[in-house]
C-alpha cells in the first residue's frame, strides 16, 4: 500500500498546486471548489492507504522480491445470483422519474429502494464462513 500511498498523496500536491494557480489566475468559485474538494478526496484516498500499510504491513507485492503463492489462499466470499441490485437499480429510476413527475412517484421509488437495499444488506446475515 505504500506506492498507492504515494501516487495519491501525488495526485492530491497536483491537485493542490493547480487549485492555488487556479485561485491566482482564474478566480472562478465552481473551479475553484471542483479542484479543492478534488485535493480532499485525493488526501482522503491516501490517508487510508497509509492507515492500512501502517496496520497491515507490507504485501508481497510491495517487495521486489514477493512471490505469488504468499498470496494465495481464499481471497472473500462473493455472493451467487440476486435481484437485488435490479430492484435497487429500478428504484433509483423511478425515483430519478418521481423528481420530474410528482412527489408521490419519489416517495414509491423511496418504498421501493428500502425494499432493494434491506435485501442486499441482510441477504447473507445467517451466512457461516468456513
Amino acid at each position: 500500500m505504500k506506492s498507492e500511498t504515494y501516487l495519491f498523496a501525488g495526485v492530491a500536491v497536483f491537485f493542490l498546486l493547480t487549485d492555488v494557480a487556479y485561485i491566482w489566475f482564474a478566480r472562478e468559485p465552481a473551479g475553484i471548489a471542483a479542484l479543492t474538494v478534488s485535493c480532499f478526496m485525493a488526501s482522503v484516498i491516501a490517508f487510508f492507504c497509509l492507515v492500512n500499510h501502517r496496520r497491515k504491513g507490507e504485501r508481497p507485492e510491495d517487495r521486489p522480491t514477493g512471490e505469488i503463492h504468499e498470496r494465495s489462499g481464499r481471497v472473500d466470499f462473493f455472493p451467487p445470483h440476486s435481484g437485488h441490485p435490479v430492484i435497487t437499480a429500478a428504484a433509483v429510476t423511478i425515483c430519478a422519474l418521481g423528481i420530474i413527475y410528482g412527489f408521490w412517484l419519489f416517495m414509491i421509488g423511496i418504498g421501493v429502494l428500502a425494499v432493494g437495499l434491506i435485501g442486499m444488506v441482510l441477504a447473507y446475515v445467517g451466512r457461516q464462513d468456513g
